[in-house]
């Protein structure tokens, strides 16, 4: 998997992007399905407005992630303005009242084990992301915890999917169809911020709590003492758990907000969302996870005991797993699947420094 490694501005980190693939791949992976979106009445005028309203919160409150989205734009030659309305095209469709998940996943935290505490995920999508997957390697003036490493995309901010920081927070997301949205955060923006700001789990969830956000999603974190959390990024305010095993799909869990969670429709990867959760339940309590297990977990098939973490085409109309990562908190490290986890095709990434 191509490791890019940036060192400067939040601009400058976004424009290093340029050269790791071609402008065409990666505008097929962003603007192109934004072209698409607009011919389909996805992106009309009550969706330009609300991306206006969207950008307006983030210049007040994350003018880093503006700015290493407009290197991304100026190294590729794309349209800012349309790769903005691509970090929001699963927000949109929702508006629009469709639950079909752009990037799906399993995600799970846990607080201890013989190789400290862990946070592990499985990226599961369409497939469209699979030519420009990429692990980022930032370090910058805005950056106050040391060296980022993150799995993201060609095209987008760093961290788009998950990450870890040289402080020991690793963050891995799962995106849920929801029927409330608001002006907010959205967590494509959060994910790198949280990851260049906060510590630990404590100070994230600080972050967090601290301003509203657009809706969608759950986060996932762990921290090198042993700290995690669950967090559902409800329009009405985060729900956040913590302590011990944490674990997220694509669907929300707590009592006051399962209710926003829209229905599958056929989609694959939101309809098989509570059997892969309630997988996890079973399995992830009470047992001394190591990266090794951690591997051997996400490569699960679905079978009358198990659940589809690790998901083909074939067999999940059209949602697959590009890849899998696994992020040691003590060490600062990642080791990463270019593809299935099942294909055993696993790389070690060099820790933060």
């Amino acid at each position: 998997m191509k490791e890019i490694s940036a060192i400067g501005t939040a601009y400058e980190r976004g424009r290093a992007q340029a050269g790791a693939a071609s402008a065409d791949v990666v505008r097929n992976a962003t603007v192109s399905r934004v072209e698409r979106a607009r011919a389909e009445g996805v992106i009309d005028a009550a969706a330009e407005s609300y991306l206006a309203a969207q950008r307006r919160f983030h210049e007040g409150h994350d003018p880093e992630g503006l700015a290493e989205l407009a290197g991304v734009a100026a190294g590729f030659g794309l349209s800012e303005p349309d790769l903005f309305a691509h970090l929001h095209l699963g927000t949109l469709r929702d508006i629009k009242g469709g639950a079909s998940l752009i990037d799906g996943c399993s995600a799970w935290a846990t607080a201890s084990g013989p190789e400290g505490p862990l946070v592990v995920k499985n990226r599961d999508t369409s497939g469209v992301q699979v030519g420009v997957q990429c692990v980022l390697r930032h370090s910058g003036p805005d950056i106050v915890t040391g060296q980022v490493l993150s799995l993201g995309s060609l095209g987008s901010l760093a961290a788009w999917s998950s990450g870890i920081n040289a402080a020991g927070l690793a963050v891995a997301d799962t995106q849920v169809a929801v029927n409330r949205h608001s002006v907010g955060w959205l967590r494509y923006f959060l994910l790198p911020r949280l990851l260049a700001r906060a510590r630990t789990v404590a100070e994230a969830v600080v972050l967090i709590r601290s301003l509203p956000h657009a809706g969608g999603g759950t986060l996932v974190l762990a921290d090198r003492e042993g700290a995690t959390a669950a967090v559902e990024l409800s329009a009405t305010g985060p729900v956040i758990t913590q302590g011990g095993p944490q674990w997220r799909t694509n669907h929300y869990t707590a009592p006051h907000t399962r209710e926003e969670t829209l229905g599958p429709d056929g989609d694959s990867i939101a309809s098989n969302s509570h059997r892969r959760f309630d997988f996890l339940a079973r399995v992830l309590p009470d047992q001394a996870w190591t990266v090794r297990k951690a591997k051997a977990l996400m490569a699960t098939h679905p079978g009358p005991d198990t659940a589809p973490l690790c998901q083909h085409a074939e067999s999940t109309e059209g949602a697959e797993t590009i890849s899998s990562v696994v992020y040691s908190c003590s060490i600062g490290g990642m080791e990463i699947s270019d593809g299935a986890p099942c294909h055993n095709q696993w790389q070690r990434i060099e820790p933060c420094r």
